[in-house]
């Protein structure tokens, strides 16, 4: 049997549709992203239907098979704080068959995603969460949230550079957001260890902008993202943070409207 609602419009919330691939993601079932290429790629069917497009929205009442299996029970979002150690790569298949972040969790978590990325040589604070709508609110840009960062860094340090970081800077074309520094002191020799702050977390930002400077950063450790702390946490382990806390430090994404704001874009 064909669905009907092929010309459902995605964003007409009254009528209970909604873009297939959020729902997937609030299933925590994977990613958006990754749900709309397991929809390309033919894995997805919706009341007997193989789709081919993620264009397609989608009702409480429809049937969805991911791989011939019901689609899990959406539940309710759930966040988890993890210690990424360095040489993990934040992703769930490495094409160059390095051990990966998903890999490596500990026992008795849910499907999760992350929420942006650490890369290889990076450690430190990594948001996990089994709802891809709280990812991508997490992750927009427009809700600016910090992120800080303890760094240490090879070379000589010239502090008015550092202090120019704060009106932002482009590299290469690339134009980087404010980024704010304080020095912590030196670990002898040519080392020094800087606190970095920013809210954009562009791809390598850190490392990028600090090598523009003549600086190279020889560890790179995420101690915040927004509300939350790494804290004492060991690496390589994760803790969950309560219901009533994820709501009390993210009420913007627990009101109805801002959350299906985020939700609807793409």
């Amino acid at each position: 049997m064909k669905p009907t609602n092929v010309h459902r419009d995605p964003l007409n919330r009254d009528a209970g549709a909604e873009r297939i691939a959020k729902v997937m993601a609030r299933a925590g079932l994977c990613s958006r992203r990754d749900a709309e290429r397991w929809i390309t790629d033919g894995r997805v069917s919706v009341n007997g239907t193989r789709l081919d497009s993620p264009a397609f929205t989608v009702v409480p009442e429809d049937r969805i098979l991911v791989d011939g299996k019901p689609l899990p029970a959406s539940e309710p979002p759930r966040l988890f704080l993890y210690h990424k150690p360095v040489g993990l790569v934040t992703t769930a298949r490495d094409e160059k068959n390095r051990p990966t972040v998903f890999s490596r969790l500990p026992p008795g978590l849910p499907r999760v995603v992350s929420v942006g990325r650490l890369d290889l040589n990076s450690e430190g604070l990594l948001l996990l969460t089994n709802d891809g709508g709280l990812a991508r609110f997490l992750e927009l840009p427009a809700n600016a949230l910090q992120r800080c960062y303890r760094i240490r860094l090879h070379g000589a340090v010239n502090a008015g550079s550092l202090a120019r970081l704060a009106q932002g800077i482009t590299v290469d074309g690339v134009k980087y957001g404010p980024i704010e520094v304080r020095m912590e002191g030196s670990s002898g020799g040519s080392n020094a260890w800087l606190a970095v702050t920013l809210r954009e977390g562009k791809n390598r930002e850190i490392r990028k902008v600090m090598a523009h400077l003549g600086l190279q950063v020889n560890r790179l450790i995420r101690t915040s993202y927004g509300p939350f702390q790494l804290g004492q946490l060991a690496s390589g382990a994760a803790v969950e943070v309560s219901p009533a806390n994820l709501r009390g430090k993210l009420p913007g994404y627990f009101a109805q409207g801002s959350r299906l704001e985020a939700e609807s874009e793409d």
